[in-house]
């Protein structure tokens, strides 16, 4: 019988993790958790109630009573908010670095975490975010880090914006993916970095097609390991 794996993906924004994990739980028929989704619906929340990231009352407030349910329709992830999906409407610029401040904060990380957990309980799962490796499933069968350099990850980041109709500036998503980079590393709480245990893929100048064979072979060795 073949055991279902916890496969975690984490890297900078940019790296391409959202792109392949999404495609690689497609086709090994796995759920696919866009964690950094939860955080951005967390910070959309909280823009929503004007709650500023120095406020830990009114945040710990805003996480007790907060209820994110997910779904993935047709391999994409989509979060609900009283019953409205937003998941759209959370990938915007500023939301994305609100939501680098917001998952510094304790209260708003052990809120989220039980349901990361939950999602992965059973296995078959493709989670993908800053620290799933590391803190969310450190017992995971397969860890993946990718990385790119930071001109790469800021023009994937221009054309996908452009794409989806925004009006954005190269070299200000650049400053901004830098910005969050800092946060997100330094940060005290579940700082980005790779797992002792990860793979490393650095995926500049590398296509999205040949990122996914390398991870599949990986998945088609560890699967072939654990047959019983």
């Amino acid at each position: 019988m073949e055991k279902r794996l916890i496969i975690t993906v984490d890297g900078p924004a940019g790296s391409g993790k959202s792109t392949v994990s999404r495609i690689l739980a497609e086709r090994i028929s796995y759920i696919y958790l866009d964690t950094g989704l939860l955080y951005r619906a967390v910070a959309y929340k909280a823009m929503q109630h004007g709650i500023s990231i120095e406020d830990d009352e009114a945040l710990q407030k805003l996480c007790d009573g907060i209820n994110i349910p997910f779904e993935t329709d047709n391999g994409k992830m989509k979060v609900l908010m009283d019953g409205d999906d937003v998941s759209d409407r959370v990938r915007t610029e500023e939301i994305g670095m609100f939501a680098s401040s917001v998952s510094a904060v304790f209260a708003v990380r052990d809120a989220l975490l039980l349901p990361q957990r939950s999602a992965g309980r059973y296995g078959g799962i493709v989670a993908e975010g800053r620290d799933m490796g590391t803190i969310v499933f450190p017992g995971a069968d397969i860890k993946f880090f990718l990385d790119a350099d930071a001109d790469e990850r800021a023009r994937r980041r221009y054309a996908q914006l452009m794409e989806n109709g925004a009006r954005v500036d190269l070299a200000e998503i650049k400053r901004g993916l830098e910005a969050r980079d800092y946060q997100d590393t330094q940060r005290k709480i579940a700082p980005l970095k790779p797992a002792v245990d990860s793979v490393i893929i650095d995926t500049t100048g590398i296509d999205v097609d040949d990122v996914i064979e390398k991870m599949s072979i990986i998945v088609e060795q560890h699967t072939k390991m654990t047959v019983s």
